[in-house]
């Protein structure tokens, strides 16, 4: 019986240290959306999308572009895609972020951008349909649906 016991003691130790490591470790999170919008001067696009992570969180969210600057045009990205990286919960990547772009495209296009809030970024990409020609600034905000 001394025998099992000092052979539990050790498994348990390594049970909760993994555990724990996998309790504090960083979730990657992707974003799956459809986004349209216009611009002509300024920019006005607004979404939907579904965040999942690696820590099994999900969430349905609601995206909203706004922003100013030489620019003007439509544009509609289907099936696009955002990937987060080290964040502690899915909550962090809600807010607004700042984003910055340059446009020239026409009919089909492939669009890719990188938008922060803080120590949190988020890459977008996708492909879509539309024109646009400019240079806008603005706001990218992600809001729980």
């Amino acid at each position: 019986m001394k025998k099992r016991n000092r052979l539990m003691l050790p498994l348990a130790l390594i049970a909760t240290a993994a555990f724990a490591n996998t309790a504090w470790a960083k979730a990657d999170c992707k974003l799956k959306f459809n986004i349209s919008g216009w611009s002509a001067f300024y920019k006005r696009s607004d979404g939907a999308g579904t965040i999942t992570c690696t820590n099994g969180q999900s969430m349905k969210v609601k995206l909203r572009a706004r922003g100013g600057g030489p620019s003007v045009g439509h544009s509609t990205i289907k099936n696009g895609t955002g990937e987060f990286s080290g964040v502690d919960d899915i909550k962090e990547l809600l807010g607004s972020y700042v984003s910055a772009e340059a446009e020239a495209g026409a009919k089909k296009s492939a669009k890719g951008q990188v938008v922060t809030k803080g120590p949190v970024s988020l890459a977008l990409s996708g492909t879509g349909e539309g024109w646009e020609v400019g240079i806008a600034f603005g706001k990218f905000q992600i809001l729980r649906r």
